[in-house]
């Protein structure tokens, strides 16, 4: 679906909030499902983006919560256009969750590989507290569970650091 068939300034959030329509491939081969594979495509998309976000603390956390912001008004505006609550085609929170699994840590393969697998994980299987993130209206409702999964991830990242050291 382009940008045409979905008009105007919709189609535009619809661009952003499904990874330029990356969440479309497994969604057409799979079917609309909770688990039609799109959300790993929207974390795989989040990689070399995160590699480029800045390396300063402060100024990745200004840069997170500005993407946290916008992805919470654009996943919104994009699931009144999709229609149904969090449509799995709607990936943009897997971008943003991943940046967060992924904050004030090193920038090494293994805290990828770990950050990545422990937040595909727990975004999978929606654990309360965060869980009940997922059941507010809107994009907060959308964006939320993921930021609450990838706050987890990060802490379990840091718990493998800590005794690990050397993944560092």
């Amino acid at each position: 679906m382009g940008l045409n068939r979905e008009g105007g300034r919709e189609g535009l959030f619809l661009l952003f909030a499904t990874g330029c329509y990356i969440s479309y491939i497994p969604v057409r081969i799979l079917g609309k499902k909770k688990w039609s594979g799109a959300g790993l495509f929207g974390t795989i998309a989040a990689v070399p983006f995160w590699l480029l976000l800045p390396t300063e603390p402060w100024r990745y956390a200004v840069v997170l919560a500005a993407a946290i912001v916008a992805a919470v008004w654009v996943c919104g505006r994009a699931q009144k256009a999709l229609g149904g609550h969090d449509d799995p085609r709607i990936v943009l929170d897997e971008v943003v969750g991943l940046w967060t699994a992924l904050a004030f840590l090193p920038r090494t393969l293994p805290v990828l590989g770990m950050g990545f697998l422990f937040f595909r994980l727990l975004d999978s299987v929606k654990l309360p507290p965060y869980s009940w993130i997922d059941r507010v209206p809107g994009g907060i409702g959308i964006v939320g569970d993921d930021i609450g999964a990838a706050v987890i991830a990060n802490l379990l990242v840091r718990l493998c650091l800590a005794y690990w050291p050397g993944l560092a």
